[in-house]
């Protein structure tokens, strides 16, 4: 399979530019500097996916920010300066966002042609800026698409802005993924193209019930409930059984293999079928383990997923950074910082 050079080990900078406490400049001035840019190639890893809600780089009427933009070219200048590569991933457009806390429709965005307009105008934007900037910036359309009844109307739209994008970075990659959040299964309902620098994205937090211990934005969790890893199939089955099974199903799949690398290389199988018969690489946006996990565990864990992620060329970032409940830079994480590192 092919992969997508000087994207394949990477970190999230989630809580930055997106799905930010406060929309403050003192937040966007300190919450990530150069220096954890630095620490970050320190690490051994080739990039730094960053995602972008639209409300730091336009207006809500839709006037481009350029105070928000000036945050993504300090860091395309810091990526520069480090050897880094950076993908530029909107996590919320005007009239969509994928937040399960944010109570709004998922499906409007997909058949209003005003809000599809504002979201190819921004790209357009985008993609005029940073051209100068295409050996070491990517693109990523946007994050977690919901509802599954919008997939045609989605690759249609994400088809235009690949258009869109390409009148100035012709040779950049583009990234885009499909419903259900992103789901590993909806790859195979992704629009086929013959761009050769295009690449599906998935997220994988699988077993949910793991890697979201205790998360208190996941419908009918309780903020006490903790597993350890590896389980059997029934034991996280069991235990899953707690949740909203349109969040949490897979895992009672009928074919799904035992838990271990087997696990995610059978998860993964329709997506790397698709892969390698359209010749487009794969690209892991998020996963990771929630930091009320115990870290051992959670390293044992990213042990499995990186085995697969390696068999098969998956480039992939790792969910997150700093804070977010994932966050690996906290000082509670920097006993087990060294051996997950080496897992990315």
């Amino acid at each position: 399979m092919r992969g997508m050079d000087g994207y394949m080990r990477g970190v999230n900078l989630g809580g930055w530019l997106s799905q930010f406490d406060a929309l403050t400049k003192e937040h966007f001035d300190t919450f990530i500097t150069e220096e954890d840019i630095r620490r970050i190639a320190g690490l051994g890893l080739d990039h730094v996916r960053v995602p972008v809600d639209y409300t730091v780089i336009e207006t809500e009427d839709g006037v481009p920010k350029e105070e928000g933009y000036q945050y993504i070219d300090r860091c395309v200048q810091w990526c520069r300066n480090n050897s880094l590569h950076m993908i530029i991933d909107i996590h919320k457009t005007y009239g969509y966002s994928f937040d399960p806390l944010d109570k709004d429709d998922k499906t409007i965005f997909f058949t209003d042609q005003a809000r599809q307009q504002r979201f190819w105008d921004m790209w357009e934007m985008i993609a005029k800026r940073y051209s100068s900037d295409l050996d070491i910036v990517a693109y990523e359309l946007l994050n977690e698409i919901v509802m599954p009844e919008v997939k045609d109307l989605w690759n249609g739209i994400a088809l235009k802005a690949i258009d869109v994008i390409r009148k100035y970075a012709p040779q950049t990659w583009i990234i885009f993924g499909g419903v259900l959040y992103n789901a590993v299964t909806a790859v195979p309902w992704l629009a086929d193209t013959p761009d050769r620098r295009v690449a599906y994205t998935f997220h994988c937090y699988e077993p949910l019930i793991f890697t979201h211990q205790g998360a208190y934005w996941v419908d009918k969790m309780p903020a006490d409930f903790r597993i350890g890893y590896p389980k059997t199939l029934e034991e996280y089955r069991k235990a899953t059984e707690i949740l909203d099974q349109k969040l949490s199903g897979t895992i009672f799949n009928e074919d799904i293999k035992p838990i271990g690398t087997s696990f995610f290389e059978g998860l993964f199988e329709p997506a790397i079928k698709v892969s390698e018969e359209r010749d487009i690489p794969l690209y892991c946006g998020e996963y990771g383990v929630i930091d009320l996990a115990n870290r051992e565990d959670a390293v044992r864990w990213l042990s499995d997923i990186h085995d697969t992620f390696e068999k098969y060329a998956i480039g992939r970032a790792l969910w997150n950074y700093k804070e977010k409940d994932f966050g690996i830079a906290g000082e509670e994480a920097r006993p087990y910082l060294n051996a997950i590192a080496d897992k990315l």
